[in-house]
């Protein structure tokens, strides 16, 4: 499993938050072993119970646990520890193990769960109103999620103008978001996610509405700029991108100089704090 193509989706079931990971390359879920098991055994220490449980199946010769891939899921105090995930079909091997009067509702829970992709292939609003339904979930208003659907499509746009200007790969498409970003933040996207205190955070699911707007000015016209004179290649087009963050630092100091104070926050929206990343995983 390649983690840069994974994405972390928590899903719920019956109020409980299990996590649940989307793999692009391989177009399919996986699912953490411990929540599921947490559910199913109703233990107090769920790590604990699958830990003894995963021995059991390892010496049964359980094909399930080898098949385990170990990912660092955020934990519910907030750190990243490494957790064994399996896909849907090696989740249903496991809960088989597993003698709970869950099972049943749990399983019909995962056959749903396989099918949504399949269903948004043929109808591409299910995807976003699960989109809409996460950000309710983690407390966004309605204004602010039309906001950041809207940045998604505008963002889409921007990277078709410069993919039919000659950009290809993903490197480039990150120099030239940073190009807009540093012009009118004073940082690249991994130093303002660091200003934020964010690690695999969204930086825009952080942002203040000014932070959003100069982000969005700054890329509306990097596009306008670049389908006017189309320009082609990485270093062509980085011209366009710094100029379009130059036209958002216009609107920023102006901005600042009527409100007499700056418009960059630290502010985010996390409800948690990382600990000392030096500090290493538990075995």
């Amino acid at each position: 499993m390649n983690n840069e193509k994974t994405y972390l989706i928590n899903k719920i079931f019956n109020n409980e938050n299990i996590r649940t990971v989307w793999d692009n390359e391989e177009e399919k879920y996986y699912i953490s072993v411990v929540d599921i098991v947490g559910i199913l055994a109703e233990s107090k220490d769920k790590q604990a119970y699958w830990r003894k449980l995963k021995q059991r199946l390892k010496v049964e010769g359980n094909e399930s646990v080898t098949n385990c891939h170990g990912l660092k899921l955020k934990a519910s105090d907030g750190k990243y520890r490494l957790t064994d995930v399996v896909d849907i079909e090696g989740m249903f091997r496991i809960i088989e193990s597993i003698p709970s009067k869950n099972a049943e509702p749990i399983k019909q829970w995962l056959a749903k769960l396989g099918s949504e992709r399949i269903d948004e292939v043929f109808n591409p609003s299910i995807g976003i109103q699960r989109l809409i339904d996460l950000y309710r979930l983690k407390g966004y208003d309605e204004e602010w999620i039309a906001k950041r659907i809207k940045g998604i499509q505008q963002r889409k746009k921007l990277t078709d103008v410069w993919k039919d200007n000659g950009i290809n790969s993903d490197l480039e498409y990150a120099i030239l978001t940073n190009d807009i970003y540093k012009e009118w933040s004073g940082m690249t996207v991994k130093e303002y996610k660091k200003f934020k205190g964010l690690k695999k955070e969204s930086l825009r699911d952080n942002m203040s509405e000014f932070e959003i707007a100069l982000a969005d000015i700054g890329g509306l016209t990097t596009k306008e700029l670049a389908k006017k004179y189309k320009p082609f290649g990485l270093e062509e087009n980085r011209k366009m991108a710094k100029e379009g963050g130059q036209v958002a630092n216009n609107t920023r100091k102006d901005i600042e100089a009527r409100l007499n104070g700056t418009i960059i926050t630290k502010e985010n929206t996390l409800t948690y704090q990382y600990i000392d990343d030096t500090k290493k995983l538990d075995n």
